[in-house]
């Protein structure tokens, strides 16, 4: 029985011996020629590192995406925020909306139509005789055509008191269409006058015809391009 059991003991210790000789001596350059053990082991090896590294890159893409969602969901947040806001504010950004609406309107009132423009060039000339001026020179120039609206230059030259100039001016000012006064120069004459050179700027809205050129020239220029 004892015979036995150390025979038993010596076949696995030579078996072990035998297992670990195959680890001894190996040529790291040519593990082809490696016995069956090494072998065997280095490809469970290399398998297990593979697997680890391809669970590395799963894990960090799933950590990219997650961060990704995150981000996506702060800014969702933020615009459902800003639209529970802009909801419950409806009623007053429609009044304000209408107040906007009525202010451009009475902007739009006080440039004058195409057919007005004669009517306001007059009143201007009354102004300035209004207040006692002798006017020298008064000559619209070109129309610039802008976006909505025209703008005329007007050259002006008048000669007078200087309290009489500082009332046109302000008459000017006072008128119901929007008119401006640039380029203001004023020298003194020997008979103790003033003349007061100037650009008088008006505008008006353009009209149906005029917008249409505006926008077919506005097309034309965006094919080109």
């Amino acid at each position: 029985m004892a015979s036995k059991r150390f025979a038993s003991n010596v076949d696995v210790a030579a078996s072990l011996r035998r297992f670990g000789e195959q680890f001894r001596g190996l040529n790291p350059n040519d593990p082809s020629v490696w016995p069956a053990a090494p072998r065997y082991a280095l490809c469970v090896a290399v398998t297990a590192l593979v697997l680890v590294a391809l669970w590395f890159v799963w894990l960090t893409n799933a950590n990219d995406e997650l961060e990704a969602e995150r981000a996506t969901e702060v800014t969702l947040k933020a615009d459902y925020q800003k639209k529970v806001a802009q909801a419950a504010n409806l009623d007053l950004l429609k009044k304000q909306r209408e107040q906007v609406q009525q202010y451009v309107t009475l902007l739009e009132k006080q440039l004058p139509s195409k057919a007005e423009m004669d009517a306001l060039l007059s009143d201007i000339n009354q102004a300035g005789l209004g207040r006692s001026l002798q006017f020298e020179l008064f000559r619209p120039g070109q129309v610039a055509v802008k976006d909505y609206y025209a703008e005329l230059p007007i050259a002006l030259r008048v000669t007078g008191r200087y309290d009489d100039m500082g009332a046109f001016v302000a008459d000017v000012a006072n008128l119901s269409r929007i008119v401006t006064l640039n380029d203001l120069s004023i020298t003194p004459q020997k008979d103790g006058a003033l003349t007061m050179d100037a650009t008088a700027r008006t505008y008006r809205y353009l009209d149906d015809e005029e917008q249409a050129g505006q926008r077919r020239a506005a097309a034309a220029g965006a094919k080109k391009k």
